[in-house]
């Protein structure tokens, strides 16, 4: 069932994004904000099991005004088969962002376990986990209760020798990759932001400002503070003369209604916002899951354009724009 909101500052539609055309003229938007699936398959959610379908990629870039910017997450994994897609719609892929938050949870396991079970010897149990990866309703404790998941070591001579081995690495970071609709033919970057009000990255919203007290660095220092860099940090790190936005990872059950298992924080989307629209803008998200990016829109003052095809966190983007925009207004 299509459902549609509507107010002075933002529009949802509980509709594929294949369709967009059929919501907005071409050539109308000024930027694509956007967190689509990895096709990782992640938590096993029927709608992360593919890459979008190409043609999504193909009509936003109908719709974006020419020299307009989008940023695009994806997965380390798949990075590369997104950007294909990305470039054979006809854009120019300018750069990849890496926002690393450090903490992400290792999605290994230990070979030694499996040796063991092939050898058909009986692993020893030494512990038990008191953790569960991911949202679980009704919170993890009460989950633990009734699916205990016990930690093994093993017991073989070569189960042993293999012990602790893995077969991935902890992630640690996100690629968003950042695109480009080519500026109109004949014209230069000045003469395209005359008629389309695109064609430029919003460095000046984005600059790192000084710390109390610190001095300025680099050979030319703007008085504001550093220009932004292509990482995006979770946690402070410094060489003594860089230095990078930082961004928390959104704690689970932050919002009681809200259960998307990949929500983004709400500062990372603004960050996102400014470095690719200026103030009034009209922002596009194709993916709008529970709606990070239409709340940012509201704390910005852009204009939001969301698509969500999941009826549930439709919903929940609905309740959390819907109370933003009353507390705004």
């Amino acid at each position: 069932m299509l459902t549609q909101t509507l107010s002075n500052s933002y529009q949802i539609f509980n509709d594929d994004s294949i369709n967009v055309l059929n919501y907005v003229a071409k050539n109308s938007i000024d930027c694509i904000i956007t967190d689509p699936p990895y096709g990782i398959n992640y938590q096993s959610n029927e709608w992360d099991k593919s890459l979008p379908n190409k043609q999504i990629w193909q009509n936003s870039f109908e719709a974006i005004k020419p020299g307009g910017f989008g940023l695009v997450f994806s997965s380390v994994r798949l990075m590369h088969r997104m950007m294909v897609d990305l470039e054979d719609s006809g854009f120019i892929i300018k750069d990849v962002l890496f926002w690393v938050y450090l903490n992400g949870m290792p999605k290994s396991r230990d070979v030694s376990i499996d040796i063991d079970k092939e050898l058909g010897i009986q692993s020893e149990v030494v512990g038990e986990y008191k953790y569960k990866q991911g949202y679980v309703k009704g919170g993890s404790d009460s989950y633990l209760q009734e699916n205990k998941k016990y930690i093994y070591r093993a017991s073989s001579e070569l189960g042993q020798k293999y012990q602790g081995s893995g077969l991935n690495l902890k992630p640690a970071y996100e690629p968003i990759i950042l695109i480009q609709k080519p500026i109109e033919k004949g014209l230069n970057t000045a003469q395209n932001i005359i008629k389309y009000g695109t064609g430029a990255l919003n460095i000046q919203e984005c600059r790192i400002p000084y710390e109390k007290n610190e001095g300025k660095v680099g050979h030319n220092p703007h008085p504001i503070g550093r220009i932004p860099s292509n990482l995006i940090r979770t946690e402070n790190f410094e060489d003594g003369y860089d230095k990078f936005f930082t961004v928390a990872k959104v704690r689970q059950n932050k919002d009681s209604f809200n259960f998307h298992p990949t929500l983004k924080p709400e500062e990372l989307m603004e960050y996102c916002l400014k470095l690719v629209s200026f103030k009034g803008m009209k922002v596009l998200d194709l993916f709008g899951g529970s709606g990070s990016t239409g709340v940012a829109c509201q704390n910005l003052g852009r204009q939001f354009i969301g698509f969500e095809l999941d009826q549930n966190y439709f919903q929940i983007m609905q309740k959390r724009i819907q109370t933003k925009n009353n507390t705004l207004f």
